[in-house]
């Protein structure tokens, strides 16, 4: 990204989500076949590139691109959105011919959904019976080793249609040989019977002499003469069916004993956790199953009520020209805000107003809001001041005027998450003590989330979404107001703006939009903070582009890598721009889900100050001052 933002060059996933979000300018617009090409020409092209990739490593003998996951997701989504179009052309079509009314209307769905995406588009969240399903169709599926009398069972059926065959051939006056032959099937199904009863028993015995023999060395590890708690005694069973599971499987030995000869080796820690929790008869990988359903049943009733709208509020209608993927991971989005438009695309942009004032004209709406915004020194040498006003704002709208059993159930579904992940890493380092360090538990914990969060991240997030509802309204009107306004007026120097910007046809700090466009494709939130330094990243790779002669002004002492290149008062201001023109509202709730679930550690270092960074972003711009919308 870095060096496609420096030499000017676009990354294929950019121009493919370019495609992508001028197909949903169309489709929101109430022109539904242009779109539906757009959705195609979007797919075509990414299935080019994809195809061009898969030459180019099979060539190379190189691994897969790291985005080649991202434009698969845009091409499902594009795929998604183009069936829906195409079910609304049908619609269209056969609409003149349908009757007026009908006199026994169909009865409704039996499964409930909970979000009208866009303009009565259904966007389901699954009830928590048909996703404990789904989540437990693999293990179902799991092939399982018979029982000696399920054996048995399958030799009696195969000897009983070799008797019916043999007895189809024989004559009526062969009566002596059929007698023979029912007499001869009878003694083998009952000896097949008895043996395998035997061995059953036999095999019933030794495995409860085992399962004893487990489970006194879990209580000896758990210390049993000691009053346990219940979820002591349910990771102490846990425990006991882990070390029944390795008496009948060799891998978990041939791991351990790698460990032991590379305890530091990290690249093992994520090996060895993609491979057990890719096994679903393993105790662990059982475990995250039920807690994630136990997890899902927890948010759902909470999503499901908070998706009726309150009385006095306005459904979330369709806004032309709005940027709103139909998304199977984090862009499940509901009670969103009308949320603006985001910048036209560069090659339907109006030209941008000159950075620097010409000659008396005619007063344009750009310039009336950019005379209603303080100048840089106003708005962030005293940025703590501002952050204060913001932080009594929220206290006195009380996170967005949401009722307090809406915000009990939010903290309530965080600390099952947070308790259920515990749980995992806990059962996770008993089975595997080598992985019992501080490099490889972090590593552990960051190989556990992303399996845990992917299905229950949409739900969450539509969660967070309705209780920071009002901050992101503020937000989102921000956006709409300030979408067109020139760098300067939100506080950029102009020594950190390309000289030639009319020029490129495009606005400054484009690549940096785009990248953070793309943290509402993952539903990982350490991937989603690893898209939020790529995006301070490419910040600064772009201002040393645009200001090559080291004029930025870098704070004294040491400095994150994000702001080596320039200081926090000139990041801060770029930083808003930048979301001003990545028009996405829920990066607030996006925030405040990162940062709830980001692990300690990541929040002293380059992760933390890149989220912090942006979070203040998001609060300057929420107060931005709304004069502009009188002027213009």
């Amino acid at each position: 990204m870095a060096a496609a933002a420096g030499d000017g060059t676009v990354k294929p996933l950019q121009s493919a989500m370019k495609l992508a979000n001028g197909a949903i300018e169309l489709d929101t617009g109430d022109r539904p076949r242009e779109a539906y090409t757009e959705y195609l020409r979007s797919i075509h092209y990414i299935s080019q590139v994809l195809l061009e990739e898969v030459e180019t490593t099979k060539e190379a003998g190189e691994a897969m691109p790291p985005d080649t996951s991202r434009m698969l997701k845009l091409a499902q989504q594009c795929l998604e959105r183009a069936q829906s179009t195409a079910a609304k052309l049908g619609k269209i079509r056969l609409k003149p011919a349908m009757p007026a009314a009908s006199p026994n209307p169909q009865p409704a769905s039996r499964h409930r959904r909970v979000y009208s995406d866009e303009g009565g588009k259904l966007s389901p969240f699954l009830p928590p019976e048909i996703f404990q399903k789904l989540q437990g169709a693999e293990s179902q599926s799991f092939k399982k080793e018979l029982t000696p009398l399920e054996e048995a069972s399958l030799q009696n059926q195969k000897l009983k249609a070799a008797y019916e065959a043999r007895m189809a051939r024989l004559d009526p006056s062969q009566a002596m040989q059929k007698t023979s032959l029912t007499l001869s099937l009878q003694r083998q199904m009952m000896e097949n019977l008895v043996i395998a009863k035997a061995r059953e028993e036999t095999l019933q015995r030794k495995m409860e002499e085992r399962r004893l023999r487990l489970q006194e060395a879990a209580n000896r590890r758990f210390c049993s003469q000691v009053a346990l708690t219940p979820e002591e005694r349910e990771q102490r069973a846990l425990y006991a069916a882990i070390l029944e599971y390795e008496q009948d499987h060799d891998w978990p030995k041939h791991w351990k004993a790698k460990l032991k000869r590379s305890p530091g080796d990290l690249s093992l820690v994520t090996s060895l956790l993609s491979h057990l929790l890719s096994l679903p008869d393993h105790p662990i990988a059982q475990l995250l199953r039920r807690l994630q359903c136990a997890v899902y049943s927890t948010l759902y009733p909470a999503v499901s009520r908070a998706a009726t709208p309150a009385p006095g509020c306005c459904p979330p209608t369709p806004n032309p020209g709005s940027r709103r993927l139909r998304p199977s991971q984090s862009l499940h989005c509901m009670l969103s805000p009308c949320e603006p438009s985001t910048a036209p695309r560069p090659q339907d942009s109006p030209p941008t107003p000159p950075l620097h004032p010409g000659p008396a004209g005619p007063a344009s709406p750009v310039g009336d809001i950019a005379s209603g915004l303080p100048d840089k020194d106003s708005s962030f040498e005293d940025l703590e001041q501002f952050l204060g006003t913001s932080e009594r704002q929220g206290r006195g709208r009380g996170h967005g005027g949401q009722p307090e059993p809406q915000l009990q159930q939010l903290k309530s579904a965080v600390e099952d998450i947070h308790n259920a992940i515990d749980r995992l890493l806990s059962l996770t380092l008993l089975a595997f003590e080598g992985l019992n360090t501080a490099a490889s538990k972090d590593r552990c914990l960051a190989c556990i989330e992303e399996p845990f969060f992917s299905p229950l991240w949409p739900l969450l997030l539509a969660l967070y979404r309705s209780v920071h509802r009002a901050r992101e309204a503020a937000l989102s009107r921000s956006m709409e107001l300030y979408r067109n306004a020139p760098p300067t007026a939100i506080g950029i120097p102009t020594k950190l703006l390309p000289k030639d910007l009319e020029a490129k046809g495009t606005y400054p700090y484009c690549a940096a939009a785009q990248e953070l466009g793309l943290l509402v494709l993952e539903s990982c939130p350490q991937k989603k903070l690893e898209c939020i330094v790529r995006t301070l990243r490419v910040i600064c790779v772009c201002a040393e582009d645009y200001c090559p002669t080291s004029e930025a002004t870098p704070q004294a002492g040491p400095q994150p890598i994000a702001a080596a290149a320039i200081g926090a008062d000139d990041l801060l201001p770029i930083l808003s721009f930048v979301v001003l023109r990545s028009g996405l509202p829920q990066l607030v709730s996006e925030c405040a889900a990162l940062e709830e679930f980001i692990h300690e550690g990541y929040l002293i270092g380059e992760e933390g100050y890149c989220l912090t960074s942006l979070q203040s972003a998001l609060s300057y711009v929420e107060l931005l001052p709304r004069g502009g919308l009188a002027k213009q």
